[in-house]
């Protein structure tokens, strides 16, 4: 099979796995949404990360 048919095969394919892909993805959320969910987590980490009077660090040896 020469290389220019081949390329050209490839991008009508690659095109129409795009096609495909753009009807049926899933709507993400906007980028605020995110960022807040973002920010909620590491806000999570660090409340798990922190140590705090009611939950004392053991030290395992």
């Amino acid at each position: 099979m020469h290389a220019d048919i081949h390329l050209q095969l490839h991008q009508l394919h690659a095109a129409a796995l795009h096609r495909e892909a753009a009807a049926t993805a899933p709507r993400v959320p906007g980028p605020a949404l995110r960022v807040q969910l973002g920010w909620r987590l590491v806000e999570l980490g660090l409340r798990l990360a922190t140590p705090t009077l009611r939950r004392p660090v053991t030290l395992a040896a």
